[in-house]
């Protein structure tokens, strides 16, 4: 049980990450029905932006990590933001009007081109990063095994919780997201109530983006080691996370995203660490076998 109590505590540190990444790909689709593939390389270059703060805030002698990592959160965000919004000017706008493959073979073209820029700006090797928050918290202690919840971890969950309630009462209560609701459900019309509906797009990329930002330090801090090619295999698990749950629903998301973390981690601890990748598609596969809107979606009502 001790065991099974720490695998859940890792599981749910993982779940939280793959939840924040999976946001971005839910909130795209919603808005416009396509799939952006290059969100998991925004998240790979928002995991490089956050290692070149925190050096820099090294360098400036910034030694209060609290101030250190909120600093750093914002120079992420603002930077991966820009990166998400060219992202949706250059692979997707142009192409909003074509076919459905033409913005898909953009966004893997968009995905190639960042992983080659960062191999190529900052060195194919991976990036140390020594660990910045120390300390954990003994829950149990019995024999020879004691269960125990880092404080990194912690604040991993509680952020995921805090900007996920945060982005929900944006979606519900703002002005932002009843543009954003009304764009998912008919653009064309909601241009004609005066919605500007590229800028809507706009921020729902730079708001993804932002979200995989905050992933990508959470990753830098919690492995201390990122390379330039983390970010296609996050973003595979991440949008298998966004399917699981639901692709389009939010809440579905941050469900498939800990479902995910919790499959992994429990994989890992009680059968082989080799397939644990293997054991997490075996179970999309059966969820979308007997349900193939995913656990929260919901089927697609065709306009006429």
């Amino acid at each position: 049980m001790d065991y099974f109590l720490q695998q859940l505590i890792n599981g749910a540190t993982l779940g939280a990450i793959y939840g924040l990444i999976a946001l971005g790909y839910t909130m795209v689709y919603g808005i416009i029905g396509m799939i952006n593939f290059a969100h998991g390389d925004i998240y790979m270059v928002g995991a490089f932006i956050s290692l070149i703060g925190l050096m820099v805030m090294g360098a400036l002698g910034l030694t209060f990590i609290p101030l250190a990592l909120f600093l750093v959160v914002l120079l992420a965000m603002i930077f991966t933001a820009l990166y998400g919004w060219t992202v949706e000017r250059i692979a997707y706008r142009p192409l909003r009007g074509s076919s459905r493959l033409a913005p898909l073979i953009s966004a893997i073209g968009t995905s190639i081109f960042l992983q080659n820029y960062v191999q190529i700006a900052q060195g194919a090797r991976a990036k140390p990063l020594p660990p910045m928050v120390r300390g954990s918290v003994d829950l149990i202690h019995t024999g020879n095994f004691q269960v125990t919840i880092s404080y990194l971890q912690i604040m991993i969950i509680a952020l995921t919780v805090v900007l996920m309630a945060g982005f929900t009462f944006m979606i519900r209560k703002t002005s932002l997201g009843r543009a954003q609701r009304a764009t998912e459900q008919d653009m064309t019309m909601a241009s004609l109530l005066g919605i500007n509906v590229d800028r809507t797009i706009s921020i729902t990329f730079i708001i993804g983006a932002s979200l995989a930002a905050v992933a990508g330090l959470m990753v830098t801090l919690y492995y201390g080691v990122i390379d330039f090619y983390i970010g296609f295999i996050a973003g595979i698990k991440a949008f298998t996370a966004a399917v699981l749950g639901g692709i389009g629903s939010l809440p579905g998301a941050m469900l498939g995203g800990f479902l995910i973390g919790l499959i992994e981690a429990f994989w890992s601890g009680y059968f082989s660490v080799a397939y644990k990748d293997v054991g997490v598609f075996a179970i999309l596969v059966l969820v979308l076998i007997f349900r193939p809107t995913g656990l929260l979606g919901k089927p697609e009502i065709e306009k006429v």
